[in-house]
């Protein structure tokens, strides 16, 4: 394998920082061997077939040309659990990872119902559901893409998520919503100007559906689904969001102007203000 790593390693060099380049290459030994980190560290000495040296090279051809490993492997992990992970829809993240714990945290004993709106992966709907006993978990999307991949997701994570057609800004198509205790979603929150600062691997290959909003409506979907929310939520039920680090505090002001309390704008292990939530009080 030693022959395999090196070549890894001499092909990235300068297009990918070095820490990346170790996890990358874990990532691929991972993925061809079934190695756990230790596995791949005792294996160093362990010759390569042809066919193996010749999966890896595909796989850094195509690392060159800056596509997400998550898509060339089809698979990441996020909370523990496992997703496919396919082009046309949104890489799960690791910032996400902090909204899904604050959420676990603060209703791990409620047997709250769950609605994940801009689902995706499925990767919060789903981690809340395997993470918050006895909860009652449903997810949408606008993309048939997402809504496949979303199902596939449940399955493979033996989840009980039920995944439904919904695009949040035209309110279509009907569909008769429960009372429900939690509203969650990571909407696309990075406005079109944010695009030159974007890493190249994330605009030429991610869904700029799922990213991307206009300058001028930077906040559509948040205050889409808070009026959503104030229709749908129990007295007492709880709204969270991932937010443009941008705009923490437009956020919150649009949330006490559309009459919600308790609202807690959060910073990620980052510093950046990344999510915020609050309480819908009848």
């Amino acid at each position: 394998m030693k022959a395999g790593i090196a070549f890894v390693k001499k092909e990235l060099e300068g297009i990918y920082a070095r820490e990346e380049i170790e996890s990358l290459t874990f990532l691929i030994f991972e993925k061809l061997k079934g190695y756990s980190r230790t596995q791949f560290l005792l294996a160093k000495d362990e010759k390569l077939c042809q066919e193996e040296f010749s999966e890896i090279e595909k796989i850094v051809a195509r690392l060159k040309n800056h596509e997400p490993i998550q898509y060339i492997l089809g698979t990441t992990e996020f909370y523990g659990l496992p997703f496919y992970t396919v082009p046309e829809v949104l890489i799960p993240r690791p910032e996400t990872e902090e909204l899904v714990q604050w959420i676990i945290q603060e209703n791990k004993s409620s047997k709250p119902s769950i609605l994940d709106i801009g689902t995706g992966t499925g990767c919060i709907a789903i981690s809340l559901q395997k993470n918050i006993p006895q909860s009652t978990v449903l997810a949408c999307d606008i993309s048939p893409v997402c809504l496949e991949t979303a199902k596939r997701n449940s399955e493979l994570n033996s989840a009980e998520v039920s995944v439904i057609p919904y695009d949040i800004l035209n309110n279509v198509p009907d569909f008769s919503f429960p009372e429900l205790d939690i509203i969650v979603s990571n909407p696309p929150y990075i406005r079109e100007k944010e695009k030159p600062l974007m890493e190249k691997n994330v605009l030429d290959h991610e869904p700029e559906l799922a990213l991307f909003v206009s300058n001028e409506q930077p906040l559509i979907f948040y205050q889409r689904i808070a009026d959503f929310s104030r229709i749908h939520l129990k007295n007492q039920g709880h709204l969270y969001f991932e937010i443009n680090e941008a705009f923490g505090p437009e956020c919150y002001e649009m949330l006490q102007e559309k009459g919600f309390s308790e609202i807690i704008l959060k910073k990620d292990i980052h510093g950046k203000d990344r999510m915020i939530g609050c309480r819908w009080v009848l």
